[in-house]
């Protein structure tokens, strides 16, 4: 069932949006050669408690950090520990909180140092693929909309669309109806309403789109070793089109 919410509710969603707004950008600030994914964890963690917000991944089906950090081939749930970053790693930084009964997510791909042109592009095509299915979040268009358009971008620049994980509605519950896949067909799928509130997040990989799951349950890796990106907004559909709650100079 999809929910509807009040323009006071967006609202309400827009603070806990900008608070993880707030903390990517901190974290995107410490990211460097040296610096251990443990580091980034224990970082967001006081940022959000000194906000009043909970965490809202720590916990979440038995998760247990407020961060997830995907490095390099990881592609998404990758959790913190005491690996190093080095230069020339890309790092995803995904997270969410809860605060005052709404939920906010968001993710981010930082280059670590120096990395190559390749991983450049990688990382920018996921960025432009996350922009062109916000454009398509408009009332009376089609949720295929917007997974086509992440589709296109993304295939055109001739990288792969991952299939196995998808975007989602978002509210009271982390993790509301629509689905959102990141591929699909124009015209095809639910008609998008104001109301909505939807979390938009392309996986892109360099290679294959397959993916597969590590033995601690929830990272999960391209089968063929290549890199990933991720990139995520948490968008309310308007009147007015697309509001992007979660935007803080985070581009």
């Amino acid at each position: 069932m999809i929910i509807l919410k009040f323009p006071e509710e967006i609202e309400k969603m827009r603070a806990s949006n900008l608070i993880v707004a707030e903390v990517l950008l901190t974290l995107k600030e410490k990211v460097k050669p040296g610096v251990t994914t443990a580091e980034l964890e224990q970082c967001a963690e006081k940022l959000v408690r000194k906000k009043k917000a909970e965490p809202a991944f720590k916990g979440y089906r038995g998760y247990p950090y407020s961060l997830c950090t995907s490095v390099n081939a990881e592609v998404v749930h990758g959790m913190p520990s005491d690996r190093e970053l080095s230069s020339g790693d890309i790092i995803s930084l995904d997270f969410g909180v809860y605060y005052k009964g709404y939920y906010g997510d968001a993710a981010v791909t930082v280059p670590v140092g120096d990395v190559s042109i390749e991983l450049q592009k990688l990382l920018a095509v996921t960025e432009c693929g996350l922009y062109e299915g916000i454009k398509e979040a408009q009332p009376g268009n089609r949720l295929g909309d917007i997974s086509a358009a992440v589709q296109r971008c993304v295939e055109t620049a001739g990288f792969s669309v991952v299939r196995d994980f998808v975007g989602h509605g978002i509210g009271k519950a982390l993790h509301e109806d629509p689905p959102i896949p990141n591929f699909g067909i124009q015209g095809r799928g639910i008609v998008l309403k104001p109301g909505m509130v939807l979390a938009i997040e392309p996986m892109v990989n360099m290679g294959s789109c397959r993916v597969k799951i590590l033995s601690d349950g929830w990272t999960a890796v391209t089968e063929d070793g290549k890199p990933s990106a991720h990139f995520e907004h948490s968008v309310a559909i308007t009147d007015n089109g697309p509001d992007v709650l979660s935007k803080m100079s985070l581009n």
